[in-house]
Order: structure tokens, then sequence, then C-alpha cells
């Protein structure tokens, strides 16, 4: 896939989205969990999303099963636990495979715009996130640990482009 944009994803709600509404936008997609030690990052990303979204920024969360079994939800399940819980307010796509070989395309093409160390694709674990600019291309990919924060001045200059 050579454009994020040719990309179709479904929603929590079984729904079709076509990622070509993200043009001009600055977007973040974080494969997450509500199981997972990284979950209270929910929290930071929210934030984000409630201060720049009027700005051109959007933030997809991917729920994700597949490190420990962390999102054994079904799609009611997660919502209700992310609105409950975090008052998530940001798109969240249906359950998705992030690695092997049931791999979504969303994160075939975003893992192999922006390799991780050692040009390794693979994701580790959930809560990684990339940042993609205004014309669809991934800038920047962050592992797990880096809190949504610290993402912000990446987000904020990107914004202002």
């Amino acid at each position: 896939m050579s454009s994020l944009y040719q990309l179709s994803v479904k929603t929590l709600k079984n729904t079709d989205w076509e990622l070509s509404s993200l043009k001009g936008k600055v977007v973040l997609f974080v494969n997450v969990a509500s199981k997972c030690g990284f979950t209270r990052q929910y929290k930071g990303l929210e934030e984000l999303y409630k201060k720049y979204k009027d700005q051109g920024f959007e933030l997809v969360g991917a729920p994700c099963n597949q490190f420990m079994g962390q999102e054994p939800g079904n799609p009611e399940e997660i919502e209700n636990f992310c609105k409950l819980t975090y008052d998530v307010s940001f798109p969240l796509l249906a359950k998705v495979d992030v690695n092997g070989p049931n791999e979504a395309p969303l994160y075939n093409f975003l893992k192999n715009s922006k390799p991780g160390i050692f040009g390794l694709t693979r994701i580790k674990w959930n809560f990684e996130k990339f940042l993609v600019d205004k014309e669809g291309n991934v800038v920047q990919r962050y592992s797990s640990l880096i809190e949504p924060q610290a993402i912000e001045e990446d987000i904020k200059k990107l914004l202002q482009k």
C-alpha cells in the first residue's frame, strides 16, 4: 500500500472508515488494550485529543489482543471500559492484529513506513504509537514507554506546518 489514504478500516461499531477523510490532519495511531500496564495512557491520550482535535489533530485507537490477551473484550465491552474509565472520545477501531499473518493493512503500512530500532517492524507491545503528518507520512514511531505528554511538542510542530 503506497498511501495511508488508500486504506479503509472498520470502526469499533463495525462501520467502514475511509482513511482518506484524514487528509490534512495530524494523526496519532495507537494500538490499545484495556488490561495492560500501559492502559493508564488512555488518560494522557484523551487529554491530547481534547486539546488539539479542533486544530486538525486526530487520534485513533486500535484495540489489539495479541499481547498476553490484554484486550479480551467484545466491542461493547471495549467501548464501555474506555468511556466509563477514561472518558475516551477519540475514535476506536475494531479489534485488529498488529503483527503476524492476519496483520491489519493499516499496521502493515505504519510499521513499514517507520521501522523501529535496527529496522525491525514488529510491534513490541500495547500502546506503541505512530505520528502521521498532514500529508499521510509516518514521521515518528514511539515505544509503549513513551507517555502521551512526551509527544505533545511533536504534535504541535506538525499542526503548525
